[in-house]
């Protein structure tokens, strides 16, 4: 055995949770997921998973796989947050609810306290006053937070002591009518200057000093429900309320990439939305009055929240911290160590790079030889698995036969690693539905090429051949390239060898020579 010792990698592959794909040493079915992993086989001290991968290889399908297979096992995926998006396909094929997010496409009042007051009135004593509580601090927490990202600054103390009082007297106002409060009713709180929030504020009776106090806290309100940097995403009641029981993501893609403080500020409410939507599920499910449900929270594009803006990144770390607490599994998906580490702060790097030493299983897709030293620092491989990992990068051969690249060396295999253990290499296909469902590439795919010729061109309109086409004559930009590819097509294909011709000569030469 001494002489067979360092094995370069390979393990048991084990079969307890969705079926994941194929041993690329042993070609055993290998499953995994985290829940799973967590609950039914002890594998891991932790119910997550990060998944780190180049572009193109597969992460997202890998985390679609895992919660198509979870939903089978009874458990509900919660995408909070689809900034590309990837997942509202199979959320749309499995029943669940799609609930767009945008400037002009939908609303998401954070003041909205969703299910947990139906929740309340079922339940009794402390159960009813801790569902209550949560609702309440979930609420304030949220408002805090777009505060903070609208000032680029945490409101203080006092403003935030004013805004807890302020709610408790809108609600208050508000529970007899049965009416969902909004931004704006709180806004009209502040105004009027009750006697509680006066009190909070310390205007020592003086009226003229509770102005001065409370008017740069109502003047960022106002900025969030009157159209400025957030549009107003968060001014209305809520377009379609997140329902508990079923399979929910929501779609902000068409956030733009640019407009990160907005992307920070929507997906800190999804988060809030999404996990009080959990808290009153369980508060339920102890009080018997509901059975007992598990999630898997999907945080897809990682990097690129993390990036958005601050406070994002305290707000993953307490959910991975409390995630196990919390009764829920969750995915991580970034591309590099790289991403994680060009935070601004190096605190918050220190935190991002927490997010994968405490993940119960690191998924690793190919990754470049520059990203290794990173990793093994949060992950340690053997220098197989490094090898094996970074293998997976080789860029696709050109078919010549098809005119088209080849497959990704890369594409679909991945090292499951937990802690120090050998690492498990697995391949992963898709089934013909789930590749249905998986096309990241739609809008490369649906393109007319009739649509590239341009608004007034004519269907069927026959193209010039390359040999007559004056370039320089031609004045609409997308003609223009259009006009440019056909002639390089037309160039590379009278340069390029006619083979049948050239067989057609070899075998007639060879006849003549027997």
């Amino acid at each position: 055995m001494c002489g067979l010792y360092p094995f370069a990698a390979g393990t048991g592959s084990p079969i307890v949770g969705v079926p994941l794909g194929q041993n690329l040493i042993s070609g055993a079915t290998v499953g995994c997921d985290p829940i799973s992993w967590f609950r039914r086989a002890n594998l891991i001290a932790n119910p997550s998973a990060f998944v780190l991968g180049l572009p193109g290889l597969g992460k997202s399908t890998v985390v679609r796989r895992m919660a198509l297979g979870l939903a089978g096992y009874g458990v509900l995926p919660l995408v909070l947050g689809d900034l590309k998006p990837d997942y509202l396909d199979l959320i749309t094929a499995m029943g669940g609810d799609v609930l767009p997010l945008g400037r002009g496409r939908g609303h998401l009042n954070v003041l909205d306290p969703g299910e947990s007051t139906s929740a309340a009135r079922r339940l009794t004593g402390r159960a009813r006053e801790e569902v209550l509580a949560d609702a309440h601090g979930r609420r304030l927490t949220t408002v805090s937070a777009l505060l903070t990202i609208a000032r680029t600054a945490p409101p203080s103390d006092r403003e935030e002591a004013i805004l807890d009082r302020a709610l408790r007297v809108l609600d208050d106002r508000t529970v007899d009518r049965g009416a969902v409060p909004v931004l704006g009713d709180l806004v009209e709180v502040l105004r009027s200057a009750p006697a509680d929030v006066r009190q909070v504020a310390l205007d020592r009776g003086d009226i003229d000093r509770y102005r001065a106090v409370t008017e740069g806290l109502e003047a960022s309100l106002v900025a969030l429900v009157e159209g400025g940097r957030f549009g107003r995403i968060f001014a209305a009641p809520t377009t379609a309320p997140m329902r508990r029981d079923r399979p929910v993501a929501f779609d902000v893609s068409a956030i733009g990439d640019g407009e990160t403080d907005l992307q920070a500020a929507v997906l800190l409410a999804c988060w809030s939305t999404g996990f009080g939507a959990i808290n009153v599920a369980h508060a339920l499910a102890d009080a018997g009055l509901e059975p007992r449900r598990h999630y898997f929270v999907v945080l897809d594009e990682l990097w690129r929240a993390l990036r958005a803006g601050r406070g994002i990144v305290d707000r993953v770390d307490a959910l991975t911290r409390l995630n196990r607490q919390r009764g829920v599994g969750m995915a991580m998906v970034s591309h590099t160590m790289s991403d994680l580490l060009a935070l601004p702060s190096e605190e918050d790097r220190m935190k991002a790079r927490g997010f994968v030493e405490r993940a119960g299983m690191v998924i690793c897709g190919g990754l470049p030889s520059a990203e290794i030293p990173m990793l093994t620092s949060a992950v340690g491989m053997s220098r197989a698995e490094r090898d094996l990992v970074t293998s997976w990068t080789t860029p696709p051969s050109w078919d010549s036969a098809v005119g088209d690249a080849t497959t990704p060396p890369g594409q679909g295999k991945f090292l499951i690693k937990v802690g120090g253990r050998p690492g498990i290499p697995v391949q992963v296909t898709l089934t013909s539905v789930e590749g249905s469902l998986n096309d990241t590439n739609k809008k490369w795919r649906a393109v007319d090429p009739a649509t590239l010729r341009g608004a007034d061109s004519p269907d069927g309109v026959e193209v010039a051949p390359a040999a007559r086409i004056d370039l320089d004559a031609i004045t609409n930009p997308v003609e223009s390239v259009q006009a440019m590819d056909l002639v390089a097509r037309e160039q590379s294909a009278r340069s390029m060898p006619d083979y049948d011709a050239e067989t057609a000569s070899l075998a007639a030469s060879s006849e003549v020579s027997t």
